[in-house]
């Protein structure tokens, strides 16, 4: 299959990611999200995810079984602004134990959840 082509600078989203050995690992991830409930909006769980160039809205959607897949979501069509995202590491209060991941703010959970209507 083709690689998607990148025009801007920037790959086109959503990404899925297979993770590897280079990836957090998910496993941990997941388990974070499961103790913080504010997380949960419908039957996908959502994280920030930061790294030296960029923060990302990121979500965990249940694909059946143990299965899992790990999205970047493109967090402005979701109407979230980079400002919302930047706010959610600035409030974090350091309870996700991976370096570069955060909890959702508020905020944006009721951003999330007003656009599932939940």
């Amino acid at each position: 299959m083709p690689k998607a082509k990148i025009i801007t600078g920037m790959a086109p989203l959503p990404q899925y990611i297979m993770p590897d050995e280079s990836e957090p690992d998910y496993e941990l991830i997941l388990e974070q999200l499961h103790n913080y409930r504010k997380s949960l909006i419908g039957s996908s769980y959502y994280y920030v995810r930061a790294n030296d160039e960029r923060c990302c809205l990121c979500r965990i959607v249940h694909g059946g079984g143990k299965m899992f897949f790990h999205e970047i979501v493109d967090h402005q069509k979701h109407g979230i602004s980079d400002e919302d995202i930047a706010e959610s590491v600035k409030l974090d209060t350091g309870s996700f134990i991976l370096p570069g991941h955060y909890h959702i703010s508020p905020h944006i959970e009721t951003k999330l959840r007003v656009l599932y209507d939940i």
